[in-house]
């Protein structure tokens, strides 16, 4: 069980990067089905960015990582524009973004590097002690600012209050737009920098096949974990256990009989299984998904 825990780790920390900007984006009142999208734009980015810049420059892992956080976040604006601004519907829009996505980078790397995919790059994100990668530092040291932001700071105050009554909150003179395109913001960056640990922890290269689900295994994990931070990081958990499972599956004997495609599907089975079980609970912000 302790060889698994690097990959586990490993699998874990982009998952809950992008469920925690999904939790603050839908605490907000804002359903955001586009992290799927939005990793792929910050994979693509990153790992564009390591490429051109591993050979000459020492610092292209950090630089990858804020490239793509930036990619994502501005990326976010289209969502932030078309469910808050313009009213449209808010899963339309993020399925919108999700599709345009998998245009877009296929087409940037067809630009860049003649191909529908980026080159492969030298040496991705390094280990450090015990074979564990630095992201489950990130995500932790994001997951505990998040928490302390939410109910420590009157900025989570209002963003929660955004996402069960907003008309009371513009009500006292608060500016209900803003902070929901914050949120959204806040959102694909963080999905961004989520994408980045996957293509520069778990790949060697950018293709359309990188993200593979990731972004709606944290959106489960954002329902799973019932909208709050801890909520969240077990549900991130579970989802990078299962899949971690499917990699290691060699270290049981015991379970050799049963064929690695079933280890394949644990974690979208999970996802589609804990969707049905907490489709019907009352955890949700009260006015998400309801426009202004």
């Amino acid at each position: 069980m302790t060889n698994m825990l690097p990959s586990t780790l490993m699998i874990v920390s982009p998952i809950l990067i992008a469920a925690i900007g999904g939790m603050i984006c839908e605490r907000a009142g804002v359903v955001n089905i586009a992290l799927e999208g939005l990793m792929s734009i910050g994979a693509m980015t990153a790992a564009i960015v390591h490429v051109l810049l591993e050979s000459g420059f020492g610092f292209s892992i950090p630089l990858a990582l804020f490239s793509a956080a930036i990619a994502g976040g501005l990326f976010s604006l289209i969502h932030a524009f078309a469910s808050v601004s313009l009213r449209a519907d808010q899963v339309i829009s993020g399925t919108g973004i999700n599709l345009l996505s998998n245009g877009i980078t296929v087409f940037i790397c067809q630009l860049v590097f003649r191909m529908d995919r980026s080159l492969s790059y030298k040496m991705g994100m390094q280990t450090g002690v015990f074979g564990i990668y630095p992201t489950i530092w990130i995500a932790l040291f994001i997951l505990i600012v998040t928490w302390f932001i939410l109910y420590k700071r009157p900025f989570g105050l209002r963003l929660r209050a955004a996402g069960e009554h907003p008309q009371a909150l513009a009500a006292s003179g608060v500016n209900v737009v803003r902070i929901r395109y914050i949120a959204i913001i806040i959102s694909g960056l963080l999905a961004g920098l989520a994408g980045a640990c996957v293509v520069l922890t778990q790949d060697i290269q950018f293709t359309v096949n990188t993200i593979n689900g990731k972004g709606f295994i944290a959106l489960a994990a954002v329902s799973f974990g019932r909208w709050i931070p801890l909520g969240v990081l077990g549900a991130s958990l579970l989802f990078g256990v299962s899949s971690s499972l499917a990699i290691n599956v060699f270290n049981f004997r015991v379970l050799d009989f049963l064929p690695s495609e079933v280890f394949n599907m644990l974690p979208y089975l999970i996802t589609l299984i804990t969707l049905v079980i907490f489709s019907g609970k009352d955890y949700a912000p009260k006015a998400i998904g309801k426009s202004l």
